[in-house]
């Protein structure tokens, strides 16, 4: 599999396979129970943005720019798990290596593009926070239903746009090699490196493109919390500090789930070797475990999602009674 055969089209010196076949871990016993576990975070996935969705939806009193934006997280974790975790069941619990060229790339483009939608919904949770609590006084005017779907539409917008660039430069690449992908996705990082062209111009794009939707997110978040927390300590009340600063927790740990363990193996990867298996772990579970935890994270430190899951639970409780 290290080399292209007949099931590859050419023109000239130009190969652009059928197919790819996706490596995945490599002598590792057991590894399929690793896959079934995929399979039941994928279920509670499902299970749990879907209830917070429905939640937001049903209760009026959550029709607010900041659920509205949470609304929005747990649509994308959604998308996000479904653009990939079925995938990989298919493809090693069912032992399915072989994925189309197009196949590829657009399964590369959809996971892409919702793990970077998580980091834009990151930050807008972040500028809700920094408004609450650095102009209170002004929260309804740059905070708004309104304004919250706009910087939705125009941060989808964008990471398309970006994404798509990087489809094109994507296909101006030649794989007269291998077309094993060591990984447990069409990873673009990965894909790139087995071309026998230069992919340089991919690597910058790609480089451009992290910094914009990755880390340019996580230092606008950063930057937000030094406000916050430089505006709490002017605050008397101790009391009154540690009750604003309450209402920022759910979104730090979400910060932390998301951005840390890829933040990590990707540190680590600069300053030692990563087994390749170690590295498939640790991104895998950074991609699949945040979208779990999220909505689970949101109901238990959120009181309005609290408070409304007990009124939805009363109220069906009352039309059974009726019944």
């Amino acid at each position: 599999m290290s080399s292209l055969d007949s099931s590859v089209s050419l023109n000239g010196t130009f190969v652009r396979p059928s197919f790819f076949h996706i490596n995945g871990f490599s002598n590792i016993p057991y590894v399929k129970y690793y896959y079934g576990f995929l399979s039941l975070v994928y279920a509670v996935t499902i299970i749990g943005n879907s209830f917070i969705m429905l939640i937001i939806y049903m209760a009026q009193s959550l029709h607010t720019p900041k659920y509205v934006a949470v609304f929005h997280l747990a649509v994308v974790d959604l998308c996000g798990s479904t653009a990939l975790i079925p995938k990989i069941i298919e493809t090693f619990l069912f032992d399915s290596p072989l994925i189309t060229y197009e196949a590829c790339l657009t399964s590369m483009f959809f996971v892409h593009f919702f793990s970077l939608m998580q980091s834009f919904t990151l930050v807008l949770l972040a500028y809700d926070r920094f408004v609450a609590i650095c102009f209170p006084l002004k929260f309804h005017v740059f905070v708004t239903n309104t304004l919250m779907v706009m910087m939705i539409i125009v941060a989808w917008a964008f990471t398309a746009v970006l994404l798509i660039g990087g489809v094109v430069f994507f296909t101006r690449l030649s794989f007269c090699k291998s077309i094993v992908i060591n990984g447990y996705f069409c990873d673009h990082g990965i894909v790139i490196r087995l071309a026998c062209n230069d992919f340089s111009p991919n690597l910058v794009f790609a480089m451009i493109s992290i910094a914009a939707l990755f880390y340019v997110p996580l230092l606008v978040i950063v930057l937000s919390y030094v406000c916050i927390i430089s505006a709490l300590l002017k605050i008397a009340s101790t009391s009154g500090c540690w009750k604003a600063l309450k209402t920022c927790t759910s979104h730090l740990i979400l910060v932390a789930l998301f951005y840390f363990p890829l933040c990590g193996t990707y540190l680590a990867s600069l300053t030692s070797y990563v087994h390749p298996n170690a590295r498939i772990i640790n991104t895998s579970l950074a991609a699949v475990i945040p979208p779990m935890l999220n909505p689970i994270i949101y109901t238990l430190k959120t009181q309005e999602i609290m408070e409304a899951i007990k009124i939805f639970y009363q109220r069906r409780k009352l039309h059974a009674m009726e019944k």
